[in-house]
């Protein structure tokens, strides 16, 4: 029999505005400006930046910065666009800094 695992809200650090489910959750391994960070599929009450080109760690991507919709804290980002094949599923996700996160279960 498989355990029922529960998976974490995830919320904005300054303000509890929830952010992310812990199933759109797809990685841990990222890094962001504070330190280490997560990506996740889909981001909610968040507002999306203008498109900027930035260059990262793993290459040159179009990125937009990640905003709380409450607070107006930055939180990270969104991949638009990459130039590198291999780093395409990258692309619509979002990327948010574990430093601004809290998590309940």
């Amino acid at each position: 029999m498989a355990e029922n695992k529960t998976l974490p809200t995830y919320f904005c650090r300054n303000c509890e505005n929830p952010l992310a489910l812990g199933e759109d959750l797809i990685s841990k391994k990222f890094v962001g400006a504070s330190g280490p960070a997560f990506m996740f599929s889909h981001a909610m009450n968040v507002v999306v930046g203008p498109k900027i080109g930035r260059k990262l760690i793993t290459g040159s991507y179009v990125v937009a910065d990640v905003m709380c919709s409450k607070c107006g804290e930055t939180l990270g980002w969104k991949y638009v666009e990459t130039f590198d094949l291999k780093q395409r599923y990258k692309e619509g996700m979002f990327v948010i800094e574990k430093l601004k996160l809290t998590k309940r279960y």
